[in-house]
């Protein structure tokens, strides 16, 4: 207690905490159950943590300054990391650093700014492409065939297919629950979707879901079996999620408007579906025919062309030819 004859001041000492300093690996063990669910996600995001805590050479800290980031980004950067792979890395840290924060773990947090990422080229699938490469996965597993098919008929993301359950099936519809931004969607099924949901008759109990007999890494196998058969093996963007941009791709080409492909992929921000905006070329027809027409010719026009026309005559108020305003002038030169 401090006193004097102006003033009366109380110290409280029973809210002050000790401050503790903390490695990002200590972080994200405390918090990757919270943040993150079991999948490949995960697993990827384990790994960015485990990267840029090997970078920090294990310090330990009660504040993330913006020096701190800085420098690890411009690591990063002369590793190799394109501008895309670092805003990857830095969701992740900054998602674990957000809680860490909240939590009264650290007491202040640097500025995450996006890194400009440059567009670039997207791969899908032609229809022949499509024919070989479904015809040798057939050939190796019918679930792996009808997986496929599905994947590129609905455009949706691996993980989302496997986890389908039959109650998320109904009529004519599928309804996609466990997705990567957390919103459900659901969309109507081709005919040839509605064939290959159909599991063949077969003794022993139902699958819990029509693809749930597969995993991931099960079915990454067969497909890179079967690439590598139709002469597809050395394209690294041949990967299953190139059917998703197959999808997408479709859709575009055939002219459905690009909010409504944002509905059918899911995807959180109509700037993820605008890299697929440059398909749609049948918007752009019509350039090329106000740039065919052809152009009138001096010739054409009895020597005079649009530019050297003469003006259209001005007109009064009823349509008659307005009066000229040289004899008023004339007038007003002679009064005077």
């Amino acid at each position: 207690m401090f006193s004097s004859q102006t003033a009366k001041i109380k110290y409280s000492y029973n809210k002050i905490r000790e401050v503790k300093s903390h490695r990002i690996g200590e972080l994200f063990s405390a918090y990757r159950d919270i943040l993150w669910d079991d999948g490949r996600h995960k697993y990827n995001v384990s790994s960015f943590i485990g990267e840029i805590d090997e970078i920090l050479l294990g310090e330990r800290f009660s504040a993330f300054d913006q020096s701190t980031l800085d420098n690890l980004i411009g690591t990063l950067r002369q590793r190799g990391n394109s501008n895309a792979t670092i805003n990857r890395k830095m969701a992740a840290l900054s998602k674990l650093l957000r809680k860490a924060h909240k939590m009264g773990d650290i007491h202040s947090l640097p500025e995450f700014r996006r890194q400009k990422e440059r567009a670039g080229r997207i791969r899908f699938l032609e229809r022949d492409e499509e024919a070989r490469l479904f015809a040798a996965i057939k050939s190796r597993s019918e679930d792996a065939y009808r997986l496929s098919v599905f994947l590129v008929d609905t455009g949706c993301r691996l993980g989302e297919a496997l986890g389908l359950i039959w109650n998320d099936i109904q009529e004519h519809r599928v309804s996609f629950w466990i997705t990567k931004s957390g919103r459900s969607r659901t969309i109507p099924m081709t005919e040839r979707v509605k064939e290959v949901i159909k599991l063949p008759a077969t003794e022993g109990r139902r699958p819990k879901g029509p693809f749930t007999k597969l995993s991931q890494a099960q079915f990454r196998a067969i497909w890179n079996d079967a690439k590598a058969e139709v002469g597809l093996g050395a394209d690294d963007q041949v990967v299953p999620h190139i059917l998703r941009h197959t999808c997408a791709s479709r859709l575009v080409q055939g002219g459905i408007d690009i909010r409504r492909v944002q509905m059918w992929l899911g995807h959180q921000t109509l700037s993820m579906t605008m890299r697929y905006a440059h398909l749609a070329t049948n918007d752009l027809d019509g350039c090329v025919t106000v740039l065919e027409t052809p152009r009138c010719s001096g010739a054409d026009s009895g020597g005079a062309s649009a530019l050297s026309a003469p003006p259209p005559a001005r007109r009064g108020p009823k349509g008659e030819p307005a009066a000229s305003k040289a004899p008023k002038r004339a007038k007003r030169s002679a009064k005077s």
